[in-house]
């Protein structure tokens, strides 16, 4: 039997603003603490699984695969490569998808790549969206492997957890009565998924030892997931199937047919499959829940990541080069600047190179309002940060004012940009670090630090590190427009067109 994680890397996190923009979502960035993000907490979270599978009681043999299957977007596909390559895993199984359709699609995309990459066996699908936390992985872990049985008996099997307060930003599930009450072990039968309750209900659950919060979290056999599917949603398997069809790979991605995906109707796990299942005794697939409480928290909001960080005695969690006085229950993320707060109280102070962010951990749900402001605006605050990254390393908007734009470039070891030209703009590039090698017209030479070269407008040019360490330059752009959408490429080493 092999497990295959599944890796539901969609989502724009608009409610943590201004860490969290389109080009760069919550998954992506360290926001939980340390250096790893939360797409790569989730690829290693499973690294403590193979020895408890190897205790299984049945004695079944079980292999968890070392190759996830990760489903995300086009515009953060090389960001999502190479965080998993930062931390050694694999990235062979990367599926694009053309457009979010929410969770039902892209975990149906999954199967089909697994069910194509192992011909011929079933394997046991692990879901897991990137950008949860679970501060006790290996609780996490052991859960995995005691709900392992139900799904290769042919059950869907969710991950609840167990309720610390009267929640009523989560849905529930409920286990059946006369079962085991859901925290005292293995998985049990779930009687029904309820949508966010009031504060009052909220309370009842968390008193009565039957609802679990709903996390998001699945485990079942590829062809179980397909068949329940096709009985409930056939429209969306039917697009899935004709899209992953006619997939082609590109580089170590896996493009489905983009146009039978737009085709297909934008639906959740939830809402396409498992609230359907407790009550269908007809078709066969049993629906069952694993408690487990392992310190999750989906990290939807500013006042959750609060919840999740360490805090000192005054409740005040704070990241970066932050000075607190008088202050109590607030958080403070600096990533450029000190960022100092005297006699606030329940704050969140958020500061980013380009952007600040003060807001009572009161109201955190409303920063969607103020992100569609920004997006109605037409600027760029929404969709990308002053640093953005591209898959020869990244570049940051020092400066720019009518007519001229300032950038530090820095290219990865080895990594090349594509022969490309600029119609409305020229540059000069100033080496402050490492080795470059310039194309320059017909010119193909080596610029070393404190060297430099002038491009002019309308002129094929390509910039490559040739060295084992990073290179780094100044550019300056000059011209009458100065947009990222003014180049022509000719040759790309990523498969980039336009």
């Amino acid at each position: 039997m092999r497990l295959i994680q599944v890796i539901l890397c969609g989502g724009a996190g608009t409610r943590l603003w201004p860490m969290s923009r389109e080009a760069e979502p919550k998954q992506f960035l360290p926001l939980a603490g340390g250096t790893r993000s939360l797409l790569q907490d989730t690829a290693l979270r499973l690294r403590r699984l193979p020895p408890m599978l190897e205790r299984l009681a049945d004695g079944r043999g079980a292999v968890v695969d070392p190759t996830p299957i990760l489903v995300t977007q086009e515009d953060t596909r090389f960001l999502a490569a190479s965080q998993l390559a930062a931390v050694g895993v694999s990235t062979e199984q990367i599926v694009l998808e053309p457009v979010g359709r929410n969770t039902a699609p892209a975990l149906t995309l999954a199967a089909l790549q697994a069910q194509a990459a192992l011909p011929g066996e079933d394997p046991v699908l692990l879901a897991m969206p990137a950008d949860h936390v679970i501060a006790d992985e290996q609780a996490f872990v052991a859960a995995v492997a005691g709900a392992l049985s139900a799904a290769l008996e042919g059950a869907v099997v969710t991950f609840g957890i167990k309720p610390s307060r009267p929640e009523t930003g989560y849905g529930y599930i409920r286990a059946a009565a006369g079962d085991a009450e859901p925290t005292e072990g293995g998985p049990v039968v779930i009687e029904a998924f309820i949508e966010k309750p009031d504060a009052a209900t909220a309370s009842s659950f968390v008193e009565d030892g039957r609802h679990l919060w709903n996390s998001g979290l699945f485990m079942m056999r590829a062809s179980v997931w397909l068949r329940a599917l096709g009985h409930y949603r056939e429209d969306i398997l039917n697009a899935c199937t004709l899209a992953m069809r006619s997939a082609r790979r590109d580089l170590d991605f896996v493009r489905p047919l983009a146009d039978a995906f737009r085709a297909c109707p934008a639906e959740s796990i939830d809402y396409a499959v498992m609230e359907h299942l407790p009550a269908d005794r007809g078709l066969g697939i049993p629906a069952r829940v694993m408690a487990v409480d392992a310190g999750w928290n989906d990290v939807g909001a500013w006042d959750a990541l609060h919840d999740v960080l360490p805090k000192d005695a005054d409740g005040n969690a704070v990241v970066g080069d932050v000075l607190l006085h008088e202050s109590r229950n607030s958080l403070v993320f600096a990533s450029h600047r000190t960022v100092a707060a005297l006699g606030v109280q329940r704050l969140g102070i958020i500061e980013t190179a380009d952007a600040v962010l003060v807001v009572d951990l009161e109201c955190t749900q409303s920063l969607k309002q103020v992100v569609q402001r920004l997006k109605a605006g037409g600027g760029s605050l929404a969709f990308t940060h002053r640093k953005v990254h591209r898959p020869w390393g990244w570049y940051d908007s020092l400066d720019a004012g009518p007519g001229f734009q300032v950038k530090r470039i820095v290219v990865t070891a080895g990594a090349s940009l594509s022969l490309q030209l600029h119609h409305r703009r020229a540059e000069h590039w100033v080496v402050v670090r490492g080795t470059a090698e310039v194309t320059n017209g017909e010119q193909v030479f080596v610029l070393q630090e404190n060297q430099s070269t002038y491009i002019p407008m309308g002129q094929k040019h390509r910039l490559k590190n040739p060295g084992d360490a990073p290179l780094e330059i100044i550019e300056v752009q000059s011209g009458d427009y100065l947009g990222e959408d003014d180049i022509v490429r000719f040759e790309d080493t990523f498969g980039r067109a336009g």
